[in-house]
């Protein structure tokens, strides 16, 4: 289980909810080869990620998607919030460098529709797996 420093307190739950999410740029273009375009695509992303009450425990960008990983709270909706940074960072990050994306991406497109979300846990899945099913045995 998680240590007391990786915990978190609402009024009425206490959590870690780590993700780890993967998205890619739509035909897999290398959009991400410029520290400029880089750099401001984080940005963007931590930002948006700040305002919506969540922290970005770490990020970075391959040439061709961008790894986040993601602290949220338990009211998160966390598709709506991939939604929002996808949309938003599209928005922006096309309107920003027009003329250096003008021959990788076309139309409205930027990021692929689909995404990669894992949540990331502090022990393995068999050992909750065994926790859980030996719940009854001290009975």
């Amino acid at each position: 289980m998680a240590t007391n420093k990786e915990l978190e307190t609402t009024g009425n739950a206490v959590y870690s909810l780590t993700y780890h999410l993967i998205i890619v740029v739509k035909y897999r273009k290398k959009v991400f080869t410029s520290e400029k375009i880089t750099e401001r695509c984080k940005d963007i992303f931590r930002t948006l990620i700040f305002e919506s009450g969540n922290e970005v425990k770490n990020i970075e960008c391959g040439v061709d998607h961008i790894h986040i990983l993601l602290g949220t709270k338990p009211t998160t909706d966390i598709t709506k919030l991939v939604n929002v940074i996808k949309g938003v960072s599209a928005r922006k990050l096309r309107k920003e460098f027009a003329e250096e994306l003008k021959d990788k991406l076309w139309g409205d497109s930027f990021w692929s529709p689909s995404y990669y979300l894992a949540t990331t846990g502090n022990v393995s899945l068999e050992t909750l797996m065994n926790y859980v099913n030996n719940q009854r045995m001290g009975m």
